[in-house]
């Protein structure tokens, strides 16, 4: 019994050890299972963290690549930026120099509009490439083929026809209710409308005629010692069917005499530089415009520019006793001293009176004046009749014509006498005989001009001077053809003058004084 008991025991025993083993295993397993998946849950968040990783690194090398292909576009798009502004600056350059190319081709066709064909060939030439640029080549062959129809024109029988200042408004100029008959008749006998003044200058242009300088007719020549010479210039070129004529203008100083007759007030330069008119109409209203001679042709030379040989324009024969252009430039209204009635109104009117700005103001005048194309002319500083004049009276107003002025024009060789005096008859100007040349010849004095309307033309041109006569494109002239009461309608071959007499006029149109 005891190894039976003892059998149990140790078979007791030995369960209890396998139990134990068994729960020993058991909790190893567990272990084991624990670590495994501990380890296993190591291993995936070490996966997971590398995957982490990986995605970063992945995420920054696209990064990099896009960098790097971003950077390689926008070095591309630079580049094609750039290659895109040469080429457009290119172009740009190409097309400034192009459109420079054709504004001087243009500015040489407008010259040999105004027959300055060399002047036009010679501006081409200087442009780069002239010898292999097809437009330059084919402008430069025009040009010459245009010059090559053009023939020598006689200066020895070209007429001069002029001008007063223009009216402006024929009611005022006209009205008997505002001036004295002798006034009316003065106005009208002298002076032209506006609406006349178009006419004319159209029907002369689409009559063939152009617009050339006084010193055009002649060819001059000077010696050492500073003597001149003057012959018939043989080499004014104009195509067929054209014919130069002279145009001049009297007294553009608007005279206190003008005040409140329908013309204008004085010269202005507009926001250009160009030169027009200040005008005041009957209300009171003021305004700048084409009011005058010079800036009316100006437009229609602008216009026309084969009217003007190489931009001619006429001369101004200017006084000097109420100043020029509008402006009250003489002495006397400086120094208070001789003034008459008439000035020292305008003065008292004036109260802000400045010598000096008006001096200045018709500088500016004088010198756009003559940027444009027009000379000056003494017409004597008094509009003296020169006809028997002693020398000494000459030399007096020639004084003060030099120092109020041709301080605002500039100095001048031509001399266009008033109220259609001369200094001689027909007949040539003899130093030795006529005191009044020899002296207007010692100062400077080479062109003359007179009064003329017996015939169509009339010229002398001497070896020390030139002399032409004028015809007066008046109302009285006008009338006299009109009427019949001239024996020579010397405005036949110029313009029809029924057509261009202003209905407006009082009429018949008397003489009264003279211009």
């Amino acid at each position: 019994m005891a190894d039976i008991h003892n059998n149990q025991t140790d078979h007791a025993e030995d369960n209890k050890d396998a139990a134990s083993r068994l729960q020993s295993d058991i909790n190893s397993a567990r272990h084991d299972r624990k670590i495994k998946k501990k380890n296993q849950n190591s291993l995936r968040k070490r996966q997971q963290h590398m995957r982490v990783v990986y995605l970063i690194a992945l995420a920054a090398v696209l990064v990099l690549i896009l960098a790097v292909a971003g950077i390689n576009i926008q070095r591309k798009q630079a580049k094609r930026a750039a290659i895109k502004a040469e080429k457009a600056a290119e172009i740009e350059s190409e097309e400034a120099a192009l459109d420079a190319k054709r504004s001087v081709i243009s500015q040489a066709e407008t010259m040999a509009e105004g027959y300055d064909y060399d002047g036009a060939v010679a501006l081409l030439q200087s442009q780069p490439n002239a010898g292999t640029d097809s437009e330059l080549k084919s402008a430069i062959a025009k040009i010459t083929a245009e010059k090559a129809t053009t023939s020598a024109v006689d200066t020895t029988d070209v007429p001069h026809i002029f001008f007063h200042s223009l009216i402006v408004d024929t009611d005022r100029a006209f009205n008997t209710k505002l001036w004295s008959a002798f006034d009316i008749a003065g106005t009208n006998a002298w002076m032209t409308t506006i609406d006349e003044f178009d006419k004319i200058i159209q029907q002369l242009y689409d009559n063939g005629y152009v617009l050339i300088r006084m010193r055009d007719l002649v060819t001059q020549t000077t010696d050492a010692d500073g003597t001149v010479h003057f012959t018939a210039n043989k080499s004014l070129m104009l195509p067929a069917g054209k014919k130069p004529i002279v145009l001049s203008v009297d007294d553009w100083s608007y005279y206190h005499t003008y005040e409140g007759h329908g013309y204008a007030d004085k010269a202005v330069l507009d926001k250009d530089g160009n030169v027009k008119c200040q005008y005041t109409d009957a209300k009171g209203k003021v305004s700048v415009g084409d009011y005058d001679v010079v800036p009316r042709l100006n437009t229609f030379c602008e216009k026309h520019p084969d009217f003007s040989y190489k931009g001619a324009r006429g001369l101004i024969a200017m006084t000097g006793y109420n100043g020029v252009f509008g402006y009250r430039t003489d002495t006397a209204y400086k120094t208070g001293e001789n003034l008459d009635d008439d000035q020292k109104a305008w003065l008292k009117d004036h109260p802000d009176f400045n010598w000096d700005d008006e001096v200045a103001e018709a500088k500016k005048i004088a010198d756009a004046v003559k940027s444009e194309g027009w000379e000056f002319a003494c017409h004597t500083w008094g509009h003296l009749s020169v006809t028997n004049l002693p020398v000494e009276t000459l030399e007096a107003d020639q004084d003060k014509w030099q120092a109020t002025v041709a301080n605002i024009t500039g100095k001048t060789d031509t001399i266009i006498f008033a109220h259609g005096a001369d200094i001689g008859t027909w007949k040539n100007y003899d130093a030795s005989t006529n005191a009044d040349y020899a002296y207007l010849k010692s100062v400077g004095y080479n062109f003359y001009a007179n009064v003329d309307a017996s015939s169509k033309y009339w010229i002398q041109i001497r070896d020390s001077y030139v002399r032409q006569g004028r015809i007066d494109c008046d109302g009285y002239q006008m009338w006299r053809a009109l009427s019949g009461e001239a024996k020579t309608n010397v405005f036949e071959d110029l313009f029809d003058v029924k057509s261009v007499f202003d209905s407006s006029r009082p009429t018949p149109v008397k003489a009264v004084g003279k211009a």
